[in-house]
């Protein structure tokens, strides 16, 4: 009988070492969704694809300003072909906006500002972004980080992609351009406006109606194509 016992053991425990080892461990982290946003403009919609693993504190401030309705009738102001389109403050008469506080740059966050790539725009101070944004219309490595000596150095944090539309950004680039209320040129011609903005899969916000800041921060942007790398334009 210890016999017969003994053998059932040892078939056992072959049995439940096997069904241990079958057991599935803990289920991994669920990766962190990226959350789309539509920009309806006048020339054509352009969807994005957020970042929020790599660039959490852009992607929260950006969603933000999508939800509260905020660029809402806010123009591209800035297209210079072959390097970026900008936008993301200014009204249809060329008054800036009222925004939040500006947010911490995460341009060392390993993403590069390749063709296709939306970054924060902002101005001397690395850490002076707020509601704009550009459109890298070429690989513009030259925004990239390089190292935290200086403004010069800090680059332009990426925090998106365009998965649909780029040919509508192609298409406001190609647009002529011209000088207009507080900027020097750049300013497609016709007026590029964001209809409306909403992440997809929401309900889309009603229009925001922020009031005009009193001040023009028109150092919010990268620098131009044909300046040295980091320096800004007023």
């Amino acid at each position: 009988m210890s016999r017969l016992l003994l053998a059932a053991l040892l078939l056992i425990s072959p049995l439940a070492l096997l069904a241990q080892a079958a057991k599935p461990g803990a289920a991994p982290a669920a990766a962190q969704p990226h959350p789309e946003v539509v920009l309806h403009t006048s020339q054509g919609d352009i969807t994005l694809e957020l970042f929020p693993d790599k660039a959490p504190k852009s992607v929260a401030n950006f969603l933000q300003y999508v939800r509260d309705g905020f660029y809402s009738g806010t123009v591209l102001h800035r297209a210079i072909q072959g390097y970026l389109v900008q936008g993301g403050l200014y009204t249809r008469d060329l008054q800036p906006k009222r925004t939040h506080s500006a947010i911490a740059s995460e341009a060392d966050n390993g993403l590069s500002n390749l063709r296709g790539t939306v970054a924060v725009a902002r101005g001397a101070d690395p850490n002076s972004g707020t509601a704009q944004f550009f459109f890298n219309l070429v690989d513009n490595r030259r925004l990239d980080y390089v190292g935290n000596q200086s403004g010069l150095t800090w680059g332009y944090a990426v925090f998106g992609k365009v998965i649909k539309g780029m040919d509508v950004v192609d298409k406001i680039a190609a647009l002529p351009t011209r000088g207009l209320g507080p900027f020097a040129g750049d300013v497609p011609n016709p007026l590029v406006v964001i209809d409306s903005a909403g992440v997809v899969g929401e309900e889309s916000p009603a229009a925001a109606s922020t009031p005009a800041a009193p001040a023009t921060p028109s150092t919010a942007r990268p620098a131009d194509k044909d300046k040295s790398r980091g320096k800004t334009k007023g």
